[in-house]
């Protein structure tokens, strides 16, 4: 990803696919129009990309289906041709395997996977458990050079046997194989004191921040931090509106001092 940390990336959630419980009739032809004018949309705003991701699609197990994969990678496809210069990420909902395949077929720019690389959590469709020899089998069997960034325990999930954050951290990267990650804590302390403990183990793994940004605590965090996904403080809320101009505006301008920042300690090294 040849961009400038950190990076202010949007979720892009279409409505329910069809073939999901929750579609309501909506075609896929329709669903695309509508995350393609929100790409564009991100773009103007000032946005250095976006991940895809199934998010409305439920209820969600760890195994896609096979007309899900075949219409996120439709999707990340027209988003690819549509704006080829911005980062793509895949989030396939909750199947790290076929996110790897669909940012292969798509040409994206890395995968995230969330729930759940190693370990195990409680979901209300059962127990779920770590992903990553199959992530590290599908990518050696495609020749992937597709970087794959894991969630340290996401928060929204419930781990039998959690490790200390930083301790799992180190275990995705080490032995888990991921390429980067995503972490965070409940609020603004929690994921600056997270972030500190994970840079002096991996100092020179990406870590992006999954959650919790808002406009107030944005530059703080991306002082430290290399990139955040964002959906529901530029949207006033609701991951369903439409993203509010003077919201995105403020939370780019935070992201501008953060890099600052960033820049002059480099000078200064």
């Amino acid at each position: 990803m040849n961009h400038d940390f950190p990076l202010a990336l949007v979720m892009i959630q279409p409505d329910a696919l069809p073939g999901s419980y929750l579609n309501t009739g909506k075609t896929l032809a329709d669903i695309e129009q509508e995350v393609l004018a929100e790409t564009d949309m991100i773009v103007d705003t000032g946005f250095d990309g976006f991940i895809l991701q199934n998010m409305h699609d439920g209820p969600a197990s760890q195994t896609a289906r096979p007309e899900t994969i075949a219409f996120m990678t439709r999707l990340g496809q027209g988003i690819k041709r549509r704006h080829p210069n911005k980062v793509l990420g895949i989030l396939v909902n909750w199947d790290g395997v076929a996110s790897v395949a669909v940012a292969e077929a798509t040409g994206a720019d890395f995968v995230r996977v969330e729930y759940l690389y190693t370990g195990v959590s409680v979901s209300s469709v059962g127990l779920m458990t770590g992903q990553c020899e199959a992530v590290c089998d599908i990518r050696k069997r495609l020749g992937s050079t597709v970087p794959v960034y894991a969630d340290v325990q996401e928060i929204g999930a419930m781990y039998l046997c959690p490790k200390p954050k930083d301790e799992a951290a180190v275990d995705i990267v080490r032995s888990a194989f991921a390429d980067g990650l995503f972490a965070g804590g409940k609020t603004t302390e929690e994921s600056l004191a997270l972030i500190k403990k994970i840079r002096a183990r991996l100092p020179d793994v990406p870590v992006f921040l999954g959650g919790g940004a808002t406009g107030d605590n944005i530059s703080e965090l991306m002082e430290h931090y290399d990139g955040v996904s964002v959906a529901t403080w530029i949207k006033n809320g609701n991951m369903r509106n439409p993203i509010d101009p003077e919201r995105a505006k403020v939370f780019l301008e935070g992201i501008e001092r953060a890099r600052e920042v960033r820049k002059a300690r480099m000078v200064k090294a």
